[in-house]
């Protein structure tokens, strides 16, 4: 069984329809546990999923977000960060 297999398997589970981008999100958790701290990886993730959810779910709105998250955990990991420099609106979306 494959990580792929895995994901649909999963997704069959959860009762939901939806296209993962494995890569993007090993990224994303490797990019936290490295600039942040080990335990942000797995909250991380879930909460771009969860903010990519409220704006509609769809393949860009995950992209954007993690991106969002990714610079952000790049920042954290290297600069001082200011809480103006990401709102709950850049978050979460406009709902």
């Amino acid at each position: 069984m494959t990580l792929h297999d895995w994901i649909d398997e999963l997704c069959d589970a959860l009762e939901v329809d939806a296209e993962v981008d494995e890569g993007l999100i090993l990224d994303l958790a490797r990019d936290a546990a490295h600039s942040v701290e080990r335990p942000a990886a797995p909250i991380t993730t879930f909460l771009v999923g969860y903010a990519a959810g409220l704006r509609g779910g769809s393949v860009a709105d995950v992209e954007e977000l993690a991106g969002r998250a990714q610079a952000l955990a790049e920042k954290w990991g290297g600069e001082d960060v200011s809480p103006d420099d990401f709102n709950e609106d850049d978050l979460v979306g406009t709902e």
